[in-house]
């Protein structure tokens, strides 16, 4: 029997890690599937001065991860199915739990949306446990798998742009990028696309990497997109690299509401302009008769 998915989340159980003395620990490359469902907060065990407005604490959960040997890591997270458009919240921390004083802000990521992500994690120590705090928004409930791995998957989390500027009337969006020299070697660029009240981007095109005449890397692209609808909508141009994770190289809004077009006056009001107009040029006409025969 199926459920909806706005049926499902309130039946979810309050994690067990909700509690951070309850922490769920992690293990390389095992993904961990939990809910935000009736989590709360414990207010003595955050410290909302450390991440600023990089998140909001609604309904937080902890996890621990020490990483067997030293380097770089990932955060993946995906699956999401939230009941907002958000999705949820992340941030990675050292220090002794539940205590806000001894806290060390490594990564501070809201993700805005439900795409598969990843947040890059460099120079961990081999041995030295990391606390992760997932959140999601007030009222929002969401369901994620979470894996910390030596691999990426997904796009890279980043934070969006400001908010769209005034709205366009043109449908067509053209988006322009430069590759730079620190991006590597790229085969192709990818251009995601999402309309603001959607929940996951989609992949609108692959733009390859052109060549000189010289055999290098062109530093200079651009790509034009169609819209059929208006919207508020969000591009990213990823670089997906040879070596090393995809980079996101542009990313901007851009707000579509075309020109309401001019719906040809009432019938009424034409007529009465007709007769307007037929007045005044018999007027004229009048005028000039009285001139060429004036009254006797």
């Amino acid at each position: 029997m199926l459920f909806s998915f706005t049926l499902l989340i309130p039946l979810q159980a309050q994690v067990a890690n909700d509690d951070i003395a309850r922490r769920r620990v992690l293990r390389a490359e095992e993904p961990a599937r939990s809910n935000t469902s009736n989590c709360t907060v414990q207010w003595n065990c955050v410290e909302e001065s450390l991440t600023g407005k990089c998140i909001q604490y609604h309904n937080d959960q902890w996890f621990e991860f020490t990483p067997p040997v030293a380097g770089r890591y990932f955060v993946n997270i995906g699956g999401q199915q939230c009941r907002d458009v958000r999705g949820v919240q992340l941030v990675v921390l050292t220090g002794t739990p539940c205590q806000p004083a001894t806290y060390r802000v490594r990564s501070c990521t809201s993700l805005g949306s439900q795409n598969d992500v990843f947040v890059m994690l460099d120079s961990l120590r081999a041995g030295q446990p990391y606390l992760l705090n997932v959140d999601g928004y007030l009222r929002d409930f969401c369901q994620f798998t979470l894996t910390v791995s030596k691999h990426h998957q997904g796009l890279p989390a980043l934070d969006p742009p400001p908010p769209p500027a005034a709205p366009q009337a043109s449908r067509l969006v053209t988006l322009r990028w430069t590759l730079a020299d620190s991006v590597g070697t790229v085969p192709e660029f990818q251009v995601w696309r999402r309309e603001a009240a959607e929940t996951r981007a989609a992949r609108r095109a692959a733009v390859p990497v052109a060549r000189t005449t010289y055999g290098g890397a062109a530093p200079d692209y651009a790509f034009t997109d169609t819209l059929a609808a208006p919207g508020r909508y969000l591009y990213q141009v990823v670089a997906g690299a040879t070596v090393g994770p995809p980079v996101v190289v542009q990313q901007q809004w851009y707000n579509f509401s075309p020109l309401p077009t001019n719906a040809p006056p009432p019938t009424n009001e034409r007529r009465v302009r007709q007769q307007v107009w037929e007045r005044k040029q018999w007027e004229k006409r009048a005028t000039r008769m009285r001139r060429r025969h004036p009254a006797r």
